[in-house]
């Protein structure tokens, strides 16, 4: 097909073939994810240990028979998923304010950057109990635990996006006698809200992954307590109920954050 052609295309027929792939790429997920559960049924049935590994079916009758069914697995789920956003509302305010401080200026950014990426790297978990120690086994540690994990993918990658901010439009800003907090909202947000919305997407992953690890140590209550129960008790049924349900709460959070990074990035269509 020409150039002339392809541009000549008429809209509709562009919108349906966008529609066509749409939907190709729609039927071949579920197609795969389909095909892959039935291998897990049949693997599991035919040569899987009962002991490690359920199939689909006997997980997803566990998941009403044995976990929504249990009124302390359905608190427990609560208890998670409240630790989850609040740690998470804790990561992305405590991120956002800590990244907008140090990279304002380029002092500041050459002097911290480097101590907040060697924080990042270190892995946490050999911490978690000095967290015990300070907060305790109860929620506030799961909290703190779970923020720490998602605060620093907020901050680097706020510092990323302020890096992509024009210096003539800051300089523009000020001398037009913008405030600092019309400087944030109208010139730095606008530029760096695609780093921003992968932080994001990485800090709710992070964050998840704390607040259970913590349940899984330090904890008598939340969802990470239960699997690290059934797993002991070798009932994978129930297992993997749970851990669905904490895929299904990844699922759900991290849509929310897509859709909250569509509506502020209208603006570049």
């Amino acid at each position: 097909m020409s150039l002339s052609q392809a541009t000549s295309r008429p809209a509709p027929a562009v919108a349906a073939s966008a529609m066509s792939r749409k939907a190709r790429v729609t039927w071949a997920r579920r197609l795969t994810i389909l095909g892959l559960l039935l291998v897990w049924e049949l693997w599991a049935r035919v040569s899987g240990n009962s002991g490690l590994v359920a199939p689909p079916s006997l997980i997803v009758q566990a998941l009403f028979t044995k976990v929504f069914s249990d009124p302390a697995i359905d608190k427990a789920i609560g208890v998670t998923l409240f630790e989850i956003i609040t740690a998470y509302a804790v990561a992305v305010f405590g991120g956002l304010a800590i990244g907008l401080a140090i990279g304002w200026t380029g002092t500041g950014r050459r002097s911290f950057s480097p101590i907040v990426l060697l924080l990042y790297a270190i892995p946490q978990v050999v911490l978690l109990p000095l967290f015990t120690l300070v907060f305790g086994i109860g929620p506030e540690a799961k909290i703190a635990f779970g923020a720490t994990h998602g605060i620093f993918p907020v901050i680097v990658n706020v510092l990323a996006g302020m890096r992509n901010v024009n210096p003539l439009y800051m300089r523009a800003a000020h001398a037009m006698g913008a405030s600092k907090a019309d400087i944030i909202r109208d010139v730095v947000f606008p530029h760096m809200v695609p780093a921003f919305f992968a932080g994001l997407r990485l800090a709710m992953t992070m964050t998840m992954l704390g607040v259970v690890l913590a349940e899984l140590y330090v904890s008598t209550a939340g969802v990470g307590y239960y699997t690290k129960l059934f797993a002991e008790t070798f009932d994978p049924s129930p297992l993997f109920a749970l851990i669905g349900t904490l895929a299904v709460m990844a699922i759900v959070l991290n849509e929310l954050v897509r859709i909250a990074e569509r509506r502020f990035t209208r603006w570049k269509a």
